[in-house]
């Protein structure tokens, strides 16, 4: 905190989160510490990168203004995350029922003897997102944490669900397999009765060719014994 014989100031330093492309902001706080009217006016050595509101006011006697300073987005990360802005509050007696819209530059020139106080404030860039802290090895025999417990219950339940996988791949391979066996063997049984088949229209062909040649045979030998005894008699 800054005291000065007109104003409190806090914080002391400026700080803002930061992340590139994005605006940020943060806000300090102006007390009256007298029983008298004070003005006030925000300058920064870079105004183009900051929007101050309000840059000018009057803080009551008693009372409390709070300043809102907005950074705008930044296209670059500063080399070591420093910045070198700074932010001057000046204050400044002033008449009873001033409002900000009276207040003036030469309000705040020092000269006829007129009592102006002035702090500095420094600008100071934070991470926006600023990493987790890495969790401490818990003691010997004291009991594992939720998420520790969290991850070795996920980690069983992948485990049985990969051992179910690699059974039921075991289970279809292995009936993959027998029904190729079957099929094999059905083909071969299939091939072995068309070769029989084939040798038992072979043998009744042959049958039939021997068949018909006796019967032929048999007849010859009637009709010779016909013929000799129709000569005999004629």
């Amino acid at each position: 905190m800054s005291t000065g014989d007109l104003l409190h100031i806090e914080p002391t330093e400026l700080k803002f989160p930061f992340e590139l492309r994005k605006q940020s902001s943060c806000s300090m706080r102006l007390t009256n510490k007298t029983s008298q009217y004070v003005a006030f006016k925000v300058k920064t050595t870079n105004p183009k990168k900051y929007c101050v509101r309000p840059n000018t006011g009057v803080v009551l006697p008693g009372a409390t203004c709070d300043v809102t300073v907005t950074m705008q987005s930044q296209k670059e990360t500063p080399l070591d995350m420093q910045c070198r802005d700074k932010f001057q509050v000046q204050s400044a007696m002033a008449p009873d029922g001033i409002t900000a819209k009276d207040i003036t530059s030469e309000m705040f020139n020092k000269d006829d003897g007129k009592v102006v106080e002035e702090f500095k404030l420094r600008v100071i860039y934070i991470p926006a997102n600023p990493p987790s802290p890495v969790p401490e090895e818990s003691e010997e025999g004291s009991p594992p944490r939720e998420d520790e417990n969290e991850q070795a219950a996920l980690a069983a339940a992948v485990t049985r669900s990969l051992e179910g996988s690699k059974e039921k791949d075991s289970e279809a391979r292995s009936m993959i397999s027998k029904l190729t066996n079957e099929k094999a063997s059905a083909i071969q049984q299939n091939q072995k009765l068309h070769q029989e088949l084939d040798m038992m229209k072979r043998e009744i062909g042959r049958r039939r060719s021997g068949g018909v040649s006796v019967y032929v045979v048999v007849l010859i030998g009637i009709l010779s014994i016909l013929l000799g005894y129709w000569m005999k008699r004629t």
